[in-house]
């Protein structure tokens, strides 16, 4: 069986339409059309990730997946028929890690499906070292689980392979048009700052006082890096 999807949108057609080309390229999908149900599937079905509508009779989508967030790490796109900038940064902000904006074409959203899926792929994992410390940060590439001074600390898919990128090289400077690639590859085709909301979430997670970060640094002009300790 392939991996398993939860779809979430209040219209049946755009439910169908999406479905049918999900089981094309082999996954198991589910459905859900209101967001009391999608909140029931996606605690007890489990599924490898979800496509969130925004607007949603019973429950909305970004209460949805703020409280998928406080739960689990499943990724999860989100489905918004509102085009501002800012609008799609509260789904970002709150842990989503991708968004397709209203109208969409199925092909479209089955490429991000397949791009967010393979994010963190095994293979990617078992590059450099399974373990990487600094100070009291450890980050544990096999068991995909981040601690800091013995206390875990929940980060999304894309969250845990930002941290990935930078942690693995700390003092290197990385632009945001490099991390992009890093971590969504050439099927990112969003704006730049969907790296910043990711870093702020970061800090928000990882440092004792996100104002002023020890690890995750900015770079002025440039991007971002991970600090070394000692800095």
């Amino acid at each position: 069986m392939g991996k398993r999807v939860l779809v979430v949108d209040d219209d049946v057609k755009t439910v169908e339409l999406v479905k049918m080309y999900l089981r094309r390229d082999g996954y198991d999908v589910l459905t859900a059309f209101e967001g009391i149900e999608a909140l029931r599937l996606a605690r007890e079905a489990r599924p490898d990730l979800l496509v969130l509508d925004l607007m949603l009779p019973g429950i909305d989508g970004l209460t949805i997946c703020r409280t998928l967030r406080a739960e689990s790490d499943v990724p999860i796109i989100m489905l918004t028929a509102r085009t501002t900038e800012e609008d799609r940064l509260k789904g970002l902000d709150l842990g989503a890690d991708d968004y397709v904006t209203k109208p969409f074409s199925p092909k479209e959203l089955a490429a991000r499906v397949r791009a967010v899926l393979r994010r963190l792929p095994e293979e990617a994992l078992s590059r450099g070292p399974v373990e990487v410390e600094q100070g009291a940060l450890k980050v544990n590439f096999l068991t995909r689980e981040v601690t800091h001074n013995g206390r875990h600390i929940g980060l999304t898919p894309v969250e845990f392979k930002l941290l990935g990128v930078l942690v693995r090289e700390p003092n290197r400077v990385f632009s945001r048009e490099q991390l992009i690639n890093r971590i969504f590859g050439g099927d990112f085709d969003g704006f730049d700052r969907t790296v910043d909301v990711h870093i702020l979430n970061l800090r928000r997670k990882l440092e004792p006082e996100p104002a002023n970060p020890r690890f995750i640094k900015t770079v002025y002009g440039m991007g971002y890096k991970f600090a070394r300790e000692q800095e």
